[in-house]
């Protein structure tokens, strides 16, 4: 079983993605994406949004990580691609997933999904404007308003040369709310012949278990769930959940990802954006929440609450 780490635009970032791979059990992740527009983008930007690239496209303790770009011009993004490739990234995502209204309005992201030729189109154009050794897979939902282009759609893929795609169990309408139709994943894998992988809704490793065998697939990818439960993949892979204390360790870490990666006054509303999710599962962030829910700056949080930051249990 391989457990990937999901891309979410403004939360699953570098800073998280290096936090919870230290925290074991994830084989590779994927970043938020890049958009492409009517432009080659500059490496800078490559850069920005994925730091790892300039690091044998690994997380600091050495997962590996895939590049995903999201557009809708099949001419731009084989050009992105093959400016993106010569930073030699683990592999190359392309995005017919996202549910965003202010995406979707520009023609990208999941209302793709109504357009199975220009998706055939898109991943065609960015296989070929990429060197052979470099993977090139897709992340999609079941569809936009309805589930009927799914299989559709992962066909077009799979014959354009993607060698893989990530299944969100959910329209774009059905947005993130309960529940995810993992059923629907069982359809799609029957239907081709590359690799399924199955998401949505994975809170527990009893909800892993259930989508594995529910979707037919092997493999899975984390988003919301793992956010909330750092340990979750290492206790589906070892039975060896990570206890409060166990975390505290990963917050110096995430303080210091914050603080060199993020703006200043946005810094406490990081934290407190990722205790919002840990409280789901840890009745001590629920606490720890409540008593900074009021402190707007860094400098605030590190002189009334110094353990949070150094780690210290």
């Amino acid at each position: 079983m391989r457990i990937l780490l999901a891309p979410m635009e403004g939360l699953l970032d570098c800073v998280l993605r290096d936090v919870i791979t230290r925290a074991g059990g994830i084989d590779e992740c994927v970043t938020e994406f890049v958009r492409v527009s009517g432009s080659v983008l500059p490496g800078h930007t490559f850069e920005r949004i994925a730091p790892e690239i300039l690091t044998q496209s690994q997380t600091a303790c050495g997962v590996p990580v895939k590049v995903q770009l999201l557009g809708s011009d099949p001419a731009m993004l084989a050009a992105n691609a093959g400016r993106l490739a010569s930073y030699n990234p683990f592999g190359i995502d392309l995005n017919f997933g996202c549910p965003a209204k202010t995406v979707n309005r520009h023609r990208g992201g999941a209302v793709l999904l109504n357009e199975p030729e220009l998706i055939y189109q898109i991943v065609k154009a960015v296989r070929e404007a990429t060197p052979a050794h470099i993977p090139i897979t897709t992340k999609m939902r079941l569809g936009y308003e309805d589930k009927s282009p799914a299989i559709e759609c992962a066909q077009a893929m799979e014959s354009a040369g993607a060698q893989e795609v990530v299944v969100h169990a959910r329209t774009k309408v059905e947005g993130y709310k309960p529940p995810a139709y993992w059923e629907h994943i069982a359809l799609i894998r029957q239907a081709v012949k590359f690799n399924v992988v199955a998401n949505g809704e994975i809170w527990t490793v009893d909800d892993l278990k259930r989508c594995l065998a529910i979707s037919e697939c092997t493999d899975v990818m984390l988003g919301r769930g793992i956010v909330a439960n750092p340990g979750l993949a290492l206790e589906a892979k070892t039975g060896q959940a990570l206890s409060w204390e166990g975390l505290q360790p990963l917050f110096t870490v995430f303080w210091q990802q914050v603080k060199t990666h993020c703006y200043a006054k946005y810094q406490a509303g990081r934290l407190k954006q990722w205790l919002n999710y840990l409280r789901r599962h840890y009745p001590e962030a629920e606490q720890l929440f409540a008593q900074i829910r009021t402190l707007n700056t860094a400098e605030e949080i590190e002189q009334q609450y110094p353990a949070l930051v150094l780690g210290a249990k």
